[in-house]
């Protein structure tokens, strides 16, 4: 009898032998068929990315690159340069503003003053040779220029 009951053994033996062969077989079919296609998408992935990165270097030009900087830079500074010139000039042709109008007081027998510590002008000393007449005025700021104007046109 056991010597029967190991043959019955051996031949359940290589059908169980069997049946785990099939599964590992199916089993690693299955893997290798999974592996594939994870690497299929990752070869597109990185075929895409390679002709990304090819393009990418194929437009980028350094001595281009620079040059496009080095212009950049001479136009910040030529633009620099001329807002220094605006602005000096803005502030000689304020002080020439200035001096017009002191012109045009003096033409119309106006002679204005400036007090020594503020530079503002305080005084005004208006002259009307067809009458003869001479008026001293003191310049207050808490009248208006238009109060002023009309008392000078006045007094001429």
């Amino acid at each position: 009898m056991h010597l029967a009951l190991q043959n019955l053994q051996r031949h359940r033996l290589p059908a169980t032998h069997q049946r785990l062969l099939s599964t590992l077989s199916t089993f690693r079919t299955q893997h290798l068929t999974s592996i594939r296609s994870q690497l299929s998408s990752l070869t597109r992935t990185h075929q895409t990315l390679s002709a990304n990165h090819s393009h990418t270097l194929s437009q980028h030009n350094p001595t281009t690159h620079a040059a496009e900087i080095l212009r950049l830079d001479t136009e910040k500074f030529k633009i620099a340069k001329q807002a220094s010139d605006l602005e000096i000039e803005g502030e000689r042709l304020a002080s020439d503003l200035e001096r017009l109008k002191l012109k045009l007081y003096r033409t119309l027998g106006i002679d204005v003053e400036a007090d020594a510590t503020t530079g503002e002008y305080n005084k005004a000393v208006i002259r009307n040779a067809a009458k003869g007449d001479v008026h001293v005025v003191n310049i207050d700021p808490k009248f208006s220029r238009h109060f002023y104007t009309n008392y000078f046109w006045r007094t001429m």
